[in-house]
């Protein structure tokens, strides 16, 4: 057991140092092609975006409450409002449509 935990250990440090030092040890010099300079640049915003997205339909129970709080989420980023304004007012949208879904759906059986 003790050995799988540090066999994990070594190969998860290992790979975490590599990413991080093959950039260093292959580029010398500064890159000068804007392509490869631009694609390095958006590297992290789009694992973000592919690790959050998914995440963001499935976390509450309705798929409908995920996506009207992601809406509000996208538009108020858009409008430039501040960090803990989007996040809030998406949790409240959240809310307010799971609310509505759970008090509608037995109303109308």
């Amino acid at each position: 057991m003790k050995t799988g935990f540090w066999l994990n250990l070594a190969v998860m440090a290992g790979v975490t140092y590599l990413i991080r030092m093959v950039p260093l040890a292959v580029f010398k010099r500064k890159l000068e092609n804007e392509w490869i300079q631009s694609f390095l640049y958006y590297i992290p915003y789009a694992v973000l975006g592919a690790m959050t997205f998914p995440e963001i339909l499935f976390s509450t129970d309705s798929v409908w409450s995920a996506a009207a709080g992601f809406l509000v989420a996208i538009v108020l980023s858009y409008l430039e409002k501040g960090l803990l304004t989007v996040a809030l007012s998406a949790c409240g949208a959240v809310l307010a449509v799971e609310c509505t879904i759970q008090y509608l759906i037995p109303a109308l059986s």
